[in-house]
């Protein structure tokens, strides 16, 4: 069976991420190490090597989410140094928890900004440090100037990363959500990142509250959506990578739609 699981907390600072898991019967949680809008550096639970032990006692994978803000694409030094600051932090934070990987927007550049100055800055992120960790790139919802979401983009990016001397820490996460809001159909997507990529080494399975290439990043339970849910779990199978419902509803919300890939997929 795939390792199934969801996304706890909003802030960072809500019930430990263990707990949360147990609660919605997961294998997988994915987590903030402190609030997702801001610059601030992790934090690490005051008990972290109890959250260590029990999520191990639980069989449960620990997956990190970097903040939002961090764009390491970008042309701005303002906003691209501290980025790549704070992702070092936070792959450190992560690795210290024993988590399989941390997760990051692909990210973005302002109108005009010419795209190859995007991919030389990701490029460099990793030629500059070696990550204790896999660090995966997420395709994301918006954005006419984005890295990764359109796909004809997102090789790009790869091709720009192809050779680097830490190219074996870059991975990729495929977010559902995402990709319908992005202008990406989820038939044979999965394929499709994988003639670019070659891998996928997690899925955030969300629905979608909004329409198809609205750029709209919102997500939805998968009974209420806008993307099929046989769709979501097509994905999913296909992938055979961990999953992460970053669902609404909190435990009520996401155990039901954990529930409802479990009862989907092949044993």
């Amino acid at each position: 069976m795939l390792r199934i699981g969801a996304h706890v907390g909003k802030d960072g600072d809500g019930p430990d991420p263990v707990t949360e898991a147990i609660a919605r019967q997961a294998d997988v949680v994915q987590f903030f190490l402190g609030d997702p809008q801001s610059y601030k550096g992790p934090v690490l639970p005051d008990d972290a090597d109890s959250l260590v032990a029990r999520a191990a006692d639980a069989g449960i994978d620990l997956y990190v989410h970097a903040p939002y803000p961090i764009n390491v694409a970008t042309v701005n030094n303002r906003v691209r140094i501290p980025g790549r600051k704070l992702l070092a932090q936070h792959a450190e934070a992560a690795a210290s928890l024993g988590a399989k990987a941390v997760i990051v927007h692909g990210g973005h550049l302002g109108k005009g900004d010419d795209p190859d100055a995007g991919y030389a800055n990701w490029r460099k992120t990793f030629d500059r440090w070696t990550p204790p960790l896999p660090v995966l790139i997420e395709n994301t919802a918006g954005g006419d100037n984005a890295m990764a979401r359109r796909f004809d983009r997102l090789a790009r990016l790869w091709d720009a990363l192809e050779g680097c001397p830490n190219v074996d820490k870059v991975g990729f996460c495929l977010d559902t959500c995402h990709a319908h809001a992005g202008g990406e159909e989820l038939l044979g997507i999965v394929d499709r990142v994988k003639a670019i990529t070659g891998r996928i080494d997690l899925i955030h399975a969300n629905g979608s509250k909004d329409a198809f290439d609205s750029g709209r990043d919102r997500h939805e339970n998968f009974a209420a959506g806008l993307i099929e849910a046989q769709a979501i779990v097509a994905v999913v199978e296909s992938a055979g990578a961990p999953v992460v419902c970053e669902t609404p509803g909190g435990a009520e919300g996401q155990s039901a739609d954990i529930a409802f890939l479990r009862d989907r997929l092949p044993a």
